[in-house]
C-alpha cells in the first residue's frame, strides 16, 4: 500500500468515526487527506470500497495478534496468550482501535466469522485441559477479554497490571 493510500484510509477512518459513514462524502475524505477525489475512486472505487479497505486492514492486524494463539500447541499457553491479548495493544495504537470499534458499531459490522479460528483454538485448549464445558468456557473467556479490551481502549482501567494478574490468577497462571 502506498503512502497516499495509507493517508486516504487514515482520513476516511477518522471522518467515518467522527461524523459517521453515511454523513461523510468521498469529497470530504479527499480534502482531509489532501488528495483528489479521483485518486480515491482510482484506488478504492467508491465509499463502500474505502470502508471495506479500512475493515480489512483492521482484520489483518487482528489476525496477526491472534495467529500465535491459534498455532500454539500447549493448551495452557494458548489460554495464557488469549488472556494477554488485550494487554498487548500498544498505547500508540489505541486511537486506531477506538475508531475501528466505533465504526464497526455504527455499521453493525459483524466479525464473528473472523473470530472462529480463535474461538475454536480456545475451545480445544479447554477440552484438552478436561474442562466440563469447553465451548462455554471459551466464550466466557473471549467475552471477558473483549470487555477488558474495550475498557483499556477507553482508558477506564485504573490498574491495568492488577487486572492482568487477577485474570491470569483466575485461570491458574
Amino acid at each position: 500500500m502506498t503512502e497516499k493510500q495509507e493517508t486516504i484510509l487514515q482520513s476516511a477512518l477518522e471522518l467515518f468515526s467522527k461524523e459517521g459513514f453515511h454523513a461523510t462524502s468521498t469529497n470530504k475524505v479527499a480534502k482531509h487527506a489532501g488528495v483528489s477525489e479521483g485518486l480515491i475512486f482510482r484506488h478504492f472505487e467508491n465509499k463502500a470500497g474505502l470502508l471495506e479497505a479500512i475493515l480489512k486492514k483492521a482484520e489483518d492486524k487482528f489476525k496477526i495478534n491472534y495467529a500465535n494463539i491459534v498455532f500454539e500447541s500447549d493448551p495452557k499457553e494458548k489460554i495464557r496468550k488469549t488472556i494477554l491479548l488485550p494487554f498487548q495493544i500498544e498505547k500508540k495504537d489505541y486511537e486506531f482501535w477506538r475508531l475501528i470499534m466505533k465504526l464497526k458499531w455504527e455499521m453493525g459490522h459483524n466479525s464473528e466469522e473472523k473470530l472462529k479460528p480463535l474461538i475454536q483454538a480456545v475451545t480445544s485448549a479447554f477440552e484438552e485441559l478436561g474442562n466440563t464445558n469447553p465451548k462455554l468456557e471459551a466464550e466466557l473467556l473471549i467475552q471477558t477479554i473483549d470487555g477488558i479490551g474495550a475498557s483499556l481502549l477507553r482508558d477506564s482501567v485504573e490498574d491495568k497490571e492488577g487486572l492482568k494478574k487477577l485474570i491470569l490468577n483466575k485461570y491458574g497462571y
